[in-house]
């Protein structure tokens, strides 16, 4: 008695022709694009020079500002680029990339507000849209993405981390734009399988067929690596990412009935994710290091033979500049250790990142106070504060976004609730670091490709309304679900106004500021 093998995917009803989600630009998606990166570039860009210390960097600017003149001013060759040394700040703690970036600005626009914050503000409006283009291709309308288009750039968390010369927002934007490939190649891996097949060569091997090169997923690479090259928690997302993608990988197979779906992922997937999403992260991270390798200045560049690091063992077999290079990340290793509550390390704006998910304690960038005007006395204050109708959501929504994924397999929610736990689940282990608010900027497009979902779950959902005028307005009706889809984001947008003077610093009187300050822990 022979045993037919059924060669049809486990869920064949549900498959399309060719793919779920086929990406399909219209007309519509183009104009909601460039209405939004306008709108994200006017409100990046507008006063972007204020803000200053006597025409001087404000808060962390002091850090990082001064570091990427240093590589303006060693500039000697454009493709390799110059090096930090900030002398006066001790230790540079962080990789070069987003410097690199600043220091664009600064050569093109010298050493002004203008110069080191012109790359940050372009980086925050490209987060913006790369947002929308992430919502885009997991909800399939351009309307769902404007909503995600409106929050981001409604949103008081991406504004001022977007209009400073910092590192974060350069970060956020490879972030966001390796879940956007993520997600590319999954639904290209579901084409491509799906296209096998319909061929009848699932069965051609036990293992499921090879399904080539995948450049979206090298491009994921490219961007982790990136991240990693401008702060060491992308590290974060190259873990929880490489494994999304495995997994993703696994999925596909069993569903479309491979014989044995965990030795063909493992056999003819995990090594290319592996290489992609690890192997090549750490290549560009080195290469981000290409300026420190190529100048004989660099701190720590002859620490092996100035007698800076005892080269005895395996440090004896490796060159100086590799010797320098581990003695440098060992030291800053060191450095980020030691910033512990518990060792007397303490900080006014300190926060814990059970307090990011309500935006419970903003973190104050500029300040200046005693200012005399025609209401006597007023002030100008920057924070770094969540828009409280988007972050004041995170746990409700957070939590019907993996009920959603759990229990509804809706799998729209899986990329976003992923990267969100990529940014906040590691800095719980590491709860007696000292932390602030600027580290959740990157959970911020997670939270509002979150909110935008579920506002398309909304959209053209309920009754009708009744409303003879409301029906008017709208031609052919329009229902319940719409009306409060409008209404929240009208909400969002008259909140981002509302806190504005304290995202763009106006100097408004005392008591309009002390009306502003709603919660003992935002002073």
């Amino acid at each position: 008695m022979s045993t037919v093998v059924d060669s049809q995917p486990r869920f064949a009803a549900r498959v399309r022709p060719v793919t779920p989600r086929p990406w399909a630009w219209t007309g519509a998606d183009t104009v909601s694009t460039l209405v939004i990166a306008v709108l994200a570039l006017f409100t990046r860009f507008v006063g972007l020079t204020t803000a200053t210390s006597a025409g001087t960097p404000v808060f962390d600017e002091k850090h990082y500002v001064p570091q990427a003149w240093d590589m303006v001013r060693s500039w000697e060759n454009p493709l390799i680029g110059g090096i930090e040394s900030n002398p006066g700040y001790g230790l540079v703690v962080h990789p070069p990339l987003a410097k690199q970036l600043i220091a664009l600005g600064e050569w093109m626009f010298g050493y002004t507000p203008l110069g080191w914050r012109f790359m940050a503000a372009l980086f925050g409006a490209a987060t913006v849209v790369m947002t929308m283009l992430l919502v885009r291709h997991l909800a399939g309308t351009w309307q769902v993405a404007t909503f995600a288009g409106l929050l981001a750039t409604l949103d008081g968390v991406l504004l001022v981390s977007s209009r400073f010369g910092m590192l974060d927002i350069f970060q956020v934007f490879f972030i966001v734009a390796a879940a956007f490939a993520l997600a590319c190649d999954h639904s290209q891996m579901r084409a491509r399988l799906h296209r096998a097949w319909t061929e009848g060569l699932i069965a051609d091997s036990s293992l499921g067929p090879r399904l080539g090169f995948r450049w979206w997923r090298f491009a994921a690479g490219v961007f982790l690596g990136l991240s990693l090259a401008v702060k060491w928690s992308g590290l974060y997302y190259m873990a929880f990412f490489g494994l999304l993608a495995v997994f993703l990988d696994l999925a596909l197979r069993r569903r479309y009935g491979v014989r044995r779906p965990v030795s063909g992922t493992l056999l003819r997937d995990a090594f290319p994710a592996f290489a992609s999403l690890v192997i090549l992260p750490v290549l560009l991270y080195l290469w981000s290091w290409r300026a420190w390798f190529a100048s004989e200045t660099s701190v720590y560049r002859h620490a092996k033979v100035d007698g800076t690091v005892e080269s005895a063992g395996i440090l004896g077999l490796l060159p100086d500049s590799a010797v320098g290079f581990i003695h440098y990340h060992q030291s800053v290793l060191g450095f980020h250790a030691s910033l512990t509550t518990s060792g007397g390390h303490s900080h006014p704006w300190d926060s814990k990142p059970w307090s990011w998910l309500v935006a419970g304690r903003p973190i104050l960038y500029s300040s200046s106070t005693d200012v005399e005007c025609m209401a006597g006395t007023c002030r100008s204050m920057i924070y770094l504060f969540g828009t409280p109708a988007i972050w004041w959501l995170t746990v409700p929504v957070l939590g019907w976004a993996i009920w959603c994924l759990v229990i509804r397999r809706d799998r729209r929610f899986l990329i976003p609730v992923v990267a969100f736990a990529a940014g906040f689940l590691p800095w719980l282990a590491g709860y007696d670091r000292q932390m602030y608010f600027f580290y959740a900027t990157a959970l911020s497009p997670f939270l509002i490709t979150m909110l935008a979902l579920t506002l398309g779950q909304l959209h053209g959902r309920g009754p009708e309304v009744t409303w003879p005028w409301l029906r008017r307005l709208a031609e052919g009706g329009i229902r319940w679900g719409t009306v409060a889809v409008i209404a929240y984001l009208a909400l969002a947008a008259a909140m981002f106004l509302y806190w504005s003077p304290i995202l763009y610093g106006y100097l408004v009187p005392e008591g309009w500021y002390q009306s502003l300050m709603w919660l003992p822990s935002w002073r």
